[in-house]
């Protein structure tokens, strides 16, 4: 009976890390693009890991604020099939994301949320990767009332970092009004 137990259970375990075989673990600490998921896991490839960031924001009167340094984690949850992102910043604040690329619509959905402005209903951003850039967009006015988007790119991504800007764009998207920049490189 003892062995019948310890072999279901070596078999129930192993069972188990198989369906999960894509999620962080000693030897892939940020985890795996699953091979059965979208082909479009892997557009964030280039950020999966650790790195060390500049992130520098428009202060209400248009100047920008003084940089600040930040952690950026990447990695793949939901055993390949989602990626998650985690920001550290020395204020003690953190945010972060999931996204998930939804086959049916061609596009990724960014679910984002912080420790700052805890929220029932997480903002989303969607978007795809087009060309060498991801490109993701959330609607909101601008103060003035002026209809538009938020428009958060990703660019000069590589082995050795990337970039990111957030942007507010007007509906046609002439006009063009950076808020945030983040300068990354990679650590892990």
């Amino acid at each position: 009976m003892k062995l019948l137990l310890t072999i279901s259970l070596t078999l129930l375990t192993t069972i188990s890390f198989a369906q999960y075989k894509y999620d962080a673990s000693k030897k892939f600490p940020y985890g795996k693009a699953n091979p059965e998921a979208p082909e479009q896991i892997k557009d964030f490839e280039p950020m999966i890991g650790s790195c060390n960031c500049t992130s520098t924001t428009r202060k209400q009167d248009g100047n920008w604020n003084e940089p600040e340094d930040i952690i950026w984690n990447w990695k793949y949850i939901m055993n390949g099939n989602a990626v998650q992102d985690e920001t550290l910043k020395p204020d003690g604040a953190h945010s972060g994301s999931i996204r998930q690329f939804i086959a049916d619509s061609s596009k990724w959905y960014v679910h984002w949320y912080s420790s700052k402005t805890p929220s029932t209903k997480f903002p989303v951003w969607e978007g795809n990767k087009e060309d060498d850039k991801i490109v993701l967009y959330k609607e909101q006015a601008a103060p003035n009332g002026t209809e538009g988007y938020f428009r958060l790119t990703f660019y000069d991504m590589s082995k050795t970092g990337y970039k990111w800007i957030g942007e507010w764009v007007d509906k046609t998207e002439t006009v063009v009004y950076p808020t945030w920049k983040i300068d990354c490189k990679r650590s892990k």
